[in-house]
């Protein structure tokens, strides 16, 4: 069941929503901010940096000649929350998770052997559960062997959505993106970003940019030059990426959020076999 966003309180952060998340549609590009050290989807793969990044650049900044999916500014949909204070255990997560989505022809380009996994994967030490929803069913999933990423099946013009679980048995806050942009401002990316509120054992589903406390655009899967990365910023460097990152409670007790720790102890061999 689906739950209302619960988003955290703060009169700035209400400002911030009704303000700056809007419609790419007759905007002039913007540049993308310029301090994006703490976006939680960026960063390169080990061994990109080997490659010259002038061309990379060039050619991740042309949007009309990138091909593959990115996130579009869908219609917008009834979608309300409420507000609820949280002050978090520490400025940075207690966990963090990506997943990776393109077409078919891009996910085949992008890995070699890989295997359909259930939509709904554990992350953040198993607190939370999550997956990527597209209408009525999850998107096909894959893990790649070797690098282990984890890859979604998108086509376009389709919609989705972003599901998360909570586990722990202790409010968390997620604060999620899609393409490197919060997906409560539309801005860049960061851990100091708030997010939604989940309590324990209930699901949230994150269904697009919000554009206010009752609305948001729907994540609609676009081509590159259409996505609102590119449209809203002029930059589509880190189009195809989804990620989240997962806050605790401060005061409360470590052992409530835990549940693998648990169990990782209760069967831990003191004579295991090497590898």
């Amino acid at each position: 069941m689906k739950l209302k966003a619960v988003f955290v309180l703060g009169a700035l952060l209400v400002a911030m929503l009704l303000n700056s998340c809007a419609p790419p549609a007759g905007l002039p590009s913007i540049p993308a901010d310029a301090a994006v050290d703490n976006i939680v989807t960026a960063g390169l793969r080990s061994g990109d940096s080997a490659i010259n990044r002038n061309n990379i650049d060039a050619i991740l900044n042309n949007p009309a000649e990138r091909p593959g999916l990115a996130t579009g500014w869908g219609k917008e949909k009834q979608s309300g929350m409420t507000f609820e204070s949280f002050a978090r255990a520490s400025s940075k997560p207690a966990g963090t998770d990506i997943v990776f989505y393109n077409d078919t022809a891009g996910i085949a380009a992008m890995t070699g052997y890989k295997r359909k996994v259930s939509p709904m994967q554990t992350a953040a030490g198993e607190m939370v559960e999550w997956g990527i929803k597209g209408g009525m069913r999850f998107l096909t999933t894959y893990k790649e062997n070797g690098y282990g990423r984890r890859l979604v099946e998108g086509n376009k013009d389709g919609t989705y959505s972003i599901l998360v679980k909570n586990r722990s048995k202790s409010a968390l806050e997620i604060v999620a993106s899609v393409d490197g942009l919060d997906v409560q401002d539309g801005k860049a990316a960061s851990f100091s970003k708030r997010g939604y509120v989940v309590q324990p054992g209930k699901t949230i589903e994150i269904e697009g940019f919000r554009t206010s406390t009752n609305t948001v655009a729907a994540f609609k899967f676009s081509s590159v030059s259409n996505s609102y990365a590119n449209l809203r910023h002029g930059n589509t460097r880190n189009v195809g990426v989804i990620g989240i990152a997962v806050f605790t409670r401060k005061g409360v007790n470590p052992w409530t959020w835990m549940p693998g720790e648990v169990n990782q102890r209760d069967t831990a061999n003191p004579f295991a076999e090497a590898p």
